[in-house]
């Protein structure tokens, strides 16, 4: 149920206001953080997560905006836009929306999502053992925390070079036996690259966030190379990284290691072109008959000898349309006074 926050912010903004001036004393906000390029950017960072109905902390407003800024300028303005009615204040988490229900709803998110996490810890566990697999992290809505009834474990891998299309086949031959089990969204494999190439080619706010939220669960020094060559995530997210601390080392089976020694050939080079070949003719079938997955959105796939992820067009396309009108409408938005 909404709350009215009319006099909350007014206490909150005194309460506030004495913290910064206690631990700031005097200090003015220095010439280059400019107030409304920061108003700006905070609300940038709202909007993208209010499209998903997920209030932030100020902890992670702060990861998440689009400039760097020193502490207090950050307070001082975030306070500011309570009191202008901008932006409300529910407990610890911030939201553009008046409706304390959202709390509620992320609190059960977060502890579904905590379940969930742990089970993709033990899928990890067992997915690192096959061929070829130099890394493996959560991705999606998990990444961020957050998880319902619905929700997969989407899984973020990395493969040796030019042996993609041997381990992606060989972990989807495993996932056709997770149906028989009802089991299958818990392996929810849908994005490969290869140490080959590892910067990703879509340089926007969304795969910024996507790759800096990653929960990386094996294989750190494939994912330290993985952020070498994706420095630009700080053009978007200067404030954020990925996290490689809960990456187990990757310890490899006999069988594991038998299996790679067997096709580092010509031959294992051939089998890897021709299952890409086979893959890619068979998506690009689907797509063209429109076949829905499992959440009724058109199937579709990117791929090359490098990389194979869900077409871009089909969400996160769509996705940046919707954040870019959003920021738009609130830009003209005469509470947030960045239109003047």
């Amino acid at each position: 149920m909404a709350t009215n926050q009319l006099v909350a912010p007014l206490s909150l903004y005194s309460y506030r206001s004495l913290i910064i001036q206690a631990h700031y004393g005097n200090q003015k906000p220095s010439k280059k953080t400019a107030m409304p390029e920061i108003k700006e950017d905070i609300l940038a960072t709202l909007a993208y997560f209010d499209i998903f109905d997920y209030p932030l902390s100020s902890v992670e407003i702060y990861s998440f905006l689009r400039n760097g800024y020193d502490q207090y300028n950050f307070d001082q303005t975030l306070v500011m836009l309570i009191v202008q009615g901008a932006v409300y204040q529910f407990d610890q988490w911030y939201s553009l929306k008046n409706d304390y229900s959202l709390v509620p709803r992320r609190q059960k998110g977060n502890e579904k999502a905590a379940e969930l996490i742990d089970v993709g810890k033990k899928v990890s566990d067992f997915l690192i053992q096959f061929p070829y697999v130099r890394g493996i992290a959560i991705s999606g809505s998990l990444s961020k925390n957050y998880a319902d009834e619905k929700s997969d474990i989407d899984l973020f891998i990395i493969t040796a070079r030019n042996r993609l299309w041997i381990a992606r086949t060989l972990m989807h031959i495993f996932k056709k036996l997770t149906f028989l089990v009802n089991k299958q969204d818990y392996f929810c494999m849908n994005y490969y690259i290869d140490e080959q190439q590892l910067e990703i080619l879509e340089k926007t706010t969304y795969t910024a966030i996507e790759i800096v939220t990653l929960i990386t669960l094996h294989g750190a020094p494939a994912f330290e190379q993985f952020g070498a060559a994706n420095t630009w995530t700080a053009d978007y997210l200067p404030n954020k990284t990925i996290d490689l601390s809960q990456a187990k080392a990757v310890k490899n089976s006999l069988l594991k290691t038998l299996f790679e020694k067997a096709f580092n050939n010509a031959a294992g080079n051939a089998i890897d072109n021709a299952l890409m070949k086979i893959t890619a003719g068979r998506w690009r079938k689907k797509t063209a008959l429109k076949k829905l997955n499992a959440k009724g959105s058109v199937m579709g796939m990117d791929a090359n000898k490098h990389y194979a992820k869900p077409d871009p067009k089909n969400f996160q396309h769509k996705l940046l349309k919707q954040y870019d009108h959003k920021v738009a409408d609130l830009l003209q938005d005469p509470k947030s006074s960045l239109a003047h």
